[in-house]
């Protein structure tokens, strides 16, 4: 998968360090730049897949989506002092939120546009239009 330099910006975002595609955090990754934290349910990385590497850390937790009391703290272990952050979620929504959240925890953090699954096509499908998976970035099941 190839992408053009203009493909690979991070765009500034309120309340956190920024918006990156998917292609550009994984760049990070490889690089040992960002540590990449996966804030989707473990029901949705079980069901659905996963990012080889990805650190788990619910934002919320299935079922009844109520949030991981313990978020901060599993972040904050995620995370080195002084690192900066690629958050994952099913659509790019519940990782924007991740972001403000560690940001105001004083680290680094980017949201990862698209999330897993991405965007819904016109059957209300994800997964065929955008999003992690459809820009063929490593994952499994």
């Amino acid at each position: 998968m190839t992408a053009s330099a203009t493909d690979l910006q991070v765009t500034p975002a309120a309340g956190y360090a920024g918006d990156i595609p998917a292609p550009l955090a994984w760049q990070w990754v490889q690089a040992g730049q960002a540590v990449l934290v996966d804030v989707r349910t473990d029901a949705e990385r079980a069901w659905v897949g996963q990012v080889p590497g990805a650190i788990p850390v619910a934002l919320k937790q299935w079922p009844g989506m109520q949030a991981n009391p313990d978020f901060d703290a599993q972040l904050r272990a995620a995370v080195p002092p002084g690192g900066k952050v690629v958050l994952l979620c099913r659509s790019g929504v519940r990782s924007v939120a991740a972001a403000q959240r560690a940001a105001a925890l004083g680290i680094e953090a980017y949201n990862i546009l698209e999330g897993f699954e991405g965007d819904l096509d016109a059957h209300n499908q994800r997964g065929q239009k955008s999003g992690w998976r459809k820009q063929g970035l490593p994952w499994h099941q």
